[in-house]
């Protein structure tokens, strides 16, 4: 089943591009654009630019960019089909679907996406239906996890088999290669494939959207030489630092209580949730990374850590709060029992306990100063003076200034110490993180400038070998054809073919925007994007898109009309001027050829020839006059 093309126009020509990333991303207006921090990656200078006109997004920091459908698949982290559901239902769209034909095929997404979900339900079927899966069942209910919630996580059991899923992928005519891809199953030294999960309980890993992206697996007894968790390679549905492990199952309750608590384990996340804790999401054995906070940030701004009592735990909570604070989120911090875990807490005492224990959670500061007394670390003068700047550190991270001397009043009054004093010290701190910020800036724009000359076309060699004038209105040329002004499209397309454009891009550029404007498909921006296939390509017109023009006049403060009126003369002057630096190039061209001429018959043609170029830029000059509106 597919998507029809005129419906995907429909919801994309509805969607309000700043609508849709303005409940994600903080935009203020400038000029005709609106401009915010980049939510795809760190920046404290504001360079994301988002347009209505064009409904276009672009970052000239990271370069990311597109349309509305773009937008939502890089943020959200789904696939262009999910996007274009999300929008449907937002704006109140209903879809309609048309049957695959011929060799019309999914997209590489949706082949992994298709795969992981048949094999989940291969492995639920395993645990909740099959004899061999009776092991796994007594596992759970030891656990005490009820078969509704197994259903619910989707929970399996991998059958204790060489080539049982081999076996189920070849019967269900499924691309091995892709299975192969996706981590679940491998082959051995004599090209044998084998189950990789074999023997395993499942844990099927959703992206927020609750499509299964990857899975991990538990041993169920210790064995020697095995592993105890299993888990998913990467993939191009799957990035293990940006997942946070249950977040589809609890995204509506975070909202709702403005409240996340963070756990370690797929286990501790399962107990709390089926005891009816269910703002909970895990980081699934992994240390806690910025995109994870990222993708938190966007539900809510207050998480509670709640990590094992044994060391371990303590240094993952001690790591976790210099992320959380970078970005602005308030951290509570509850310490267990020790040799409790969330999993045999909640089970041992029930749900009104731990939300007991939650209430008790401590600041950050509180649970830092009590994990260096633990440590012995105030018994002795050297090693306090240590804690304490460790415990000034993460005010160098807050940006909120009243919060920042809050912080510093508090670990004054705590250890009885002069204020200037932590003052002193948080701004050496501070002067450091910025120099180290300034740095690491430095070395982005590096890179940055490096990826620019690596992927945005045409390349130095190009603009080299062609006049830099005729390049410059070759590329405005561009520009106006992807403003979406019909009567604009109309004259250059009138005066120029595509072929006429000097640099293979533009004439392909060029091209695209006539068919669509001949076939009367949408011509503005964020529809053309879709049909450009090649990921450089997209880039470069992203770029120069939101270039502003080179019109003497500023348009933000015009009316509809008068700015249809400027941009109309803009792009006739700029047609006659491409017209005309051709032909001036070709006569000069033939004047050097004029000079090496070999005989006067030679000679006499060329100069023939400019005479004739020379009446064609009079008649170009005379008919471009006619088309001012």
């Amino acid at each position: 089943m597919i998507i029809p093309e005129n419906k995907i126009e429909e919801i994309r020509s509805t969607a309000n591009i700043v609508d849709i990333i303005a409940e994600r991303v903080q935009l203020r207006k400038r000029g005709k654009n609106y401009l915010g921090l980049c939510p795809f990656h760190t920046e404290k200078t504001p360079s994301f630019t988002v347009s209505e006109e064009k409904q276009i997004y672009h970052c000239f920091g990271c370069h990311a960019g597109g349309n509305v459908f773009k937008f939502l698949m890089e943020y959200e982290k789904i696939s262009f089909v999910e996007a274009v559901q999300q929008l449907a239902n937002q704006l109140g769209i209903t879809l309609e679907f048309e049957e695959q034909t011929g060799i019309e095929k999914q997209s590489e997404q949706e082949i992994l996406y298709e795969i992981n979900t048949q094999v989940a339900r291969y492995f639920s079927d395993n645990l909740l239906n099959s004899l061999d899966g009776e092991i796994a069942r007594d596992y759970f209910n030891s656990r005490k996890i009820k078969t509704q919630t197994m259903r619910s996580f989707g929970l399996g059991y991998a059958i204790p088999s060489r080539d049982h899923l081999v076996n189920f992928l070849r019967d269900k005519k499924i691309d091995l290669d892709k299975a192969l891809q996706l981590g679940l199953i491998g082959m051995s030294n004599d090209n044998r494939l084998y189950d990789k999960f074999s023997g395993r309980i499942i844990f099927p890993i959703f992206s927020p959207n609750g499509r299964v992206v990857a899975f991990a697996g538990r041993i169920l007894d210790d064995k020697e030489g095995y592993a105890k968790y299993l888990n998913s390679p990467e993939s191009i549905i799957y990035s293990k630092g940006r997942i946070l492990y249950g977040l589809s199952h609890a995204k509506d309750e975070i909202r709702r209580l403005d409240k996340a608590i963070l756990v370690e384990g797929y286990m501790d996340l399962i107990s709390l949730f089926q005891n009816g804790i269910k703002n909970v999401v895990a980081v699934s054995g992994t240390a806690l990374t910025e995109e994870q906070v990222q993708l938190l940030s966007r539900y809510t701004k207050n998480v509670v850590l709640l990590f094992d009592a044994d060391t371990a735990g303590i240094k993952a909570s001690m790591r976790s709060i210099e992320l959380l604070l970078r970005r602005d989120i308030e951290i509570k911090i509850v310490s267990l029992p020790s040799g409790e875990d969330p999993d045999s807490f909640v089970n041992n005492f029930g749900r009104e306990k731990f939300e007991e224990l939650i209430k008790q959670a401590q600041n950050f500061l509180e649970f830092q100063t009590a994990y260096f007394e633990s440590q012995g670390m105030f018994e002795d003068p050297a090693k306090a003076a240590e804690a304490i700047r460790e415990l000034v550190k993460p005010a160098a991270l807050i940006s909120d200034e009243i919060k920042r001397n809050l912080l510093i009043k508090a670990i004054a009054k705590r250890f009885n110490l002069r204020e200037k004093l932590l003052e002193t010290e948080l701004d050496k701190i501070i002067s450091k993180t910025e120099k180290q910020v300034k740095s690491d800036l430095s070395l982005n724009e590096m890179k940055l400038s490096a990826y620019s000359r690596e992927q945005i076309v045409p390349d130095d060699s190009i603009k080299r070998t062609t006049n830099p004038l005729l390049y410059n209105l070759e590329k405005e040329l561009i520009k106006l054809l992807f403003e979406g002004d019909e009567s604009v499209v109309e004259l250059i397309s009138h005066h120029i073919t595509h072929d006429e454009f000097i640099i293979d891009v533009h004439s392909e550029l060029a091209q695209l925007v006539y068919e669509s404007h001949k076939d009367e498909k949408e011509i503005v921006a964020g529809s053309l994007l879709e049909r450009i296939e090649d990921e450089k390509l997209r880039s470069y017109v992203l770029e120069i898109t939101f270039e502003r023009y080179s019109i003497p006049k500023r348009l933000d403060d015009k009316t509809a009309e008068e700015k249809r009126k400027i941009l109309y003369q803009y792009a006739l002057d700029t047609v006659k001027n491409f017209k005309l630096v051709k032909l001036d190039l070709e006569i000069a061209d033939n004047h050097k050829k004029i000079e090496g001429a070999e005989s006067e018959e030679e000679r006499s043609e060329l100069m023939k020839l400019n005479r004739d170029l020379s009446n064609e830029k009079k008649m170009i000059t005379e008919e471009l006059s006619k088309d001012l509106v």
